[in-house]
């Protein structure tokens, strides 16, 4: 965390004369709790050795948020609560550029439970924009998407008109080895795995005879193949990937991008869009380079709408979104609807 930190700040000191107290001036530092009920019990039933009746319960879901963000509100942003709770969805952040001119930055980091799965997510950003200059910093950890990055990227703006303009420039990413599979090495010519030899390898240890089925500190977790097979296999596989994973150093991609943002804002009408194409990628010759996975180059992309139509005083249609699809990698959020007042 420290380092990513300080790869962050990295540009705030590179591009400017940075006066603290002016830097902060305007942004919220935040913390909330919030919680509810996750999905409800349910009841499973065997007949094994009679009747059996077991109860799944699934832990209340939470998420604790602590953040400092200092980002402009666009036209179409209303702040209709009087404190931020740690629940705001601001699809604008993953725009190019910012309301204003200068540096915006957020710094937010959420400990969460959903479903009964504890996530740590983070996301961090600076962004610095002038007429010419574009230059932003990324940290994104989602646990829910299975993503994790630190990006960087400088770039050229052109502007064709107060709301159109266009950018040019590279980028540079840092993440973990995507596309890299740690079963491959155990997989057969039919495509079925050797998970056998993989949990002896692990440390299990496998009584045929008996069906007594060992984990590597001697406890017995199966007495029967199919619950070997069904129940602890799979958790001897996901732990071996995630280890061999996690044994991997960082990767670094550096990739040309191109991008675009269009803001238009009436009262009445207002559309705001963005897209970032990341179309070719070095190739630094890595034994886990994703070029080894793909055999070639490949595109990465992402981008984001936000659209608002009021027809008159009581009917409006709105959408928002935003997509992103890195190393084959997919995370997404949208909606949509319509509102009519009553008078």
């Amino acid at each position: 965390m420290k380092k990513i930190l300080i790869l962050l700040l990295l540009p705030l000191f590179s591009y400017a004369q940075i006066d603290l107290q002016k830097t902060f001036k305007f942004s919220t530092f935040y913390g909330a709790v919030n919680g509810g009920t996750s999905i409800s019990d349910i009841e499973t039933f065997s007949v094994t050795d009679g009747l059996g009746v077991e109860t799944i319960q699934t832990p209340y879901d939470y998420n604790i948020t602590l953040g400092v963000r200092k980002i402009a509100r666009f036209g179409y942003e209303n702040k209709a609560n009087t404190f931020y709770d740690g629940t705001e969805s601001n699809y604008s952040d993953a725009a190019n550029i910012g309301k204003v001119k200068g540096f915006e930055f957020l710094f937010e980091v959420d400990y969460k439970r959903q479903e009964g799965v504890e996530y740590l997510d983070q996301h961090h950003f600076i962004r610095y924009v002038s007429n010419k200059l574009l230059v932003k910093t990324e940290y994104l950890k989602d646990g829910f998407a299975d993503v994790e990055y630190f990006e960087t990227s400088e770039r050229y703006r052109y502007n064709v008109n107060n709301k159109l303009s266009f950018n040019i420039g590279a980028a540079q990413r840092m993440a973990e080895p995507y596309g890299y599979d740690p079963l491959a090495v155990w997989k057969l010519s039919n495509g079925n795995i050797h998970y056998t030899y993989l949990a002896l390898e692990e440390g299990y240890n496998v009584d045929v005879a008996h069906q007594m089925y060992y984990n590597p500190d001697g406890d017995v977790v199966a007495l029967s193949s199919d619950v070997w097979e069904q129940v602890v296999v799979p958790t001897v596989l996901s732990d071996y990937t995630e280890r061999k994973r996690n044994e991997l150093p960082a990767q670094w991609n550096h990739s040309a991008v191109i991008g675009f943002d269009y803001y238009h804002y009436t009262k009445m009408f207002w559309l705001h869009s963005w897209g970032n194409l990341l179309p070719y990628h070095v190739n630094i010759d890595s034994e886990y380079s994703y070029h080894n996975y793909i055999d070639g180059q490949w595109m990465d992309y992402s981008g984001g709408v936000i659209l608002g139509k009021k027809f008159n005083k009581r009917l409006g249609v709105f959408a928002e979104g935003k997509y992103n699809k890195y190393w084959n990698r997919e995370w997404y959020d949208f909606k949509m609807g319509i509102n009519y007042i009553i008078r």
